[in-house]
Order: C-alpha cells, then sequence, then structure tokens
C-alpha cells in the first residue's frame, strides 16, 4: 500500500471521526445523527420526562417520523419546575389532548440550526416561528445565547443547541413552553 494511500486513509478516518464529535453528547449520551430524534431523546437522562410526555401523548410515530422538525427539546429540570402536579395531571390519559397540544408547541417544521434562527431574527431583532401546535414562539438573541419565548410569556434559554439528528435538530431549553 502506497503512502498516500495510507494517509489518504487516516485522513478519512479523521474527518469520520470528527463529524461524529460534532455532535454534542445529551444529558450524558451521545447523539447520533443517523438517528432520529426519538430514538436519540430515549438515551439522555436529562430527557426522561418528555420521552415520558411524548409516549403519554401517543407523539412517538410522529417525531420518528420523516420530519425534518426542529425540536425544542425541556430537560427534566424544566417539567420540575412547573406548578406542582402538572406533570402528573397532563400525563393523565383524558387530558391527552392537552399534553400533546403543549409537546407540539416545542416542535416547529424544518431544519433550523442556530445560525438559521440568527439569520431570521435579522436586524428585527426577533423571530416568529410557527409550532405544530399553531401557536409562536419568538427568538431573540442576547449576544451569543439564543432565548425563546412562548405566547404565555415563558422564557427559556437554548443550553445545548444544533443536535443533528436524521430526521431534523434538536435544540435543548430549560424551560418548559406553555401555549396559550
Amino acid at each position: 500500500m502506497s503512502l498516500r494511500l495510507i494517509l489518504g486513509a487516516v485522513a478519512l478516518t479523521g474527518l469520520a471521526q470528527s463529524a461524529l464529535a460534532a455532535n454534542p453528547d445529551v444529558g450524558g449520551a451521545p447523539m447520533f445523527e443517523t438517528k432520529n430524534i426519538v430514538e436519540n431523546a430515549v438515551n439522555s437522562a436529562d430527557h426522561t420526562t418528555l420521552v415520558a410526555a411524548v409516549t403519554a401523548a401517543g407523539l412517538v410515530d410522529a417525531l420518528m417520523g420523516e420530519g425534518p422538525f426542529t425540536v425544542f427539546a425541556p430537560v427534566n429540570d424544566a417539567f420540575a419546575a412547573l406548578p406542582a402536579g402538572t406533570v402528573e395531571t397532563l400525563l393523565n390519559p383524558e387530558n391527552k389532548a392537552m399534553l400533546s397540544k403543549v409537546l407540539t408547541a416545542h416542535v416547529v417544521a424544518g431544519d433550523l440550526k442556530l445560525a438559521d434562527l440568527r439569520r431570521k431574527v435579522g436586524k428585527d431583532g426577533y423571530a416568529n416561528l410557527r409550532t405544530l401546535s399553531g401557536d409562536t414562539l419568538s427568538v431573540r438573541f442576547r449576544g451569543d445565547k439564543a432565548m425563546i419565548y412562548s405566547e404565555s410569556r415563558n422564557i427559556g434559554t437554548i443550553t445545548i443547541g444544533d443536535v443533528d439528528q436524521s430526521n431534523g435538530v434538536i435544540h435543548v431549553i430549560d424551560t418548559v413552553m406553555v401555549p396559550k
């Protein structure tokens, strides 16, 4: 084998490793851009409440679908910060429609990376995004920090952005976006 072929193979291996390393870990687990939103989320220790809620709402198949989707994924602490009993109430079967609305208020059609969101914000200082629930999320930037606002005036921060998925992108957020 020639030195040129060996160096080429080493360079390709390095590129493959750096491409895999580009996706951040979430909840102590690697996130693979070859897996879909649900397949990755179930491995995140920070998203067990979200996964339970998605399952209870019957949204697993939808979020495993082709997409692309942009998901603003609240961590467990975000759900824990809701008023006492809220999560338990939403998880009751009779509240499935309300739970579905809350969850789909975190999902936007398309694959919107942080750079895309920054472009949308542009000179106006904010961008409005229509969610799958029909609600609106607003995005603003404070320096490099991306802030998310719900119609109910919940304010969240993207704590981990640009987590690529096979069917979109996840941005981890620290607040549950409560729709109107």
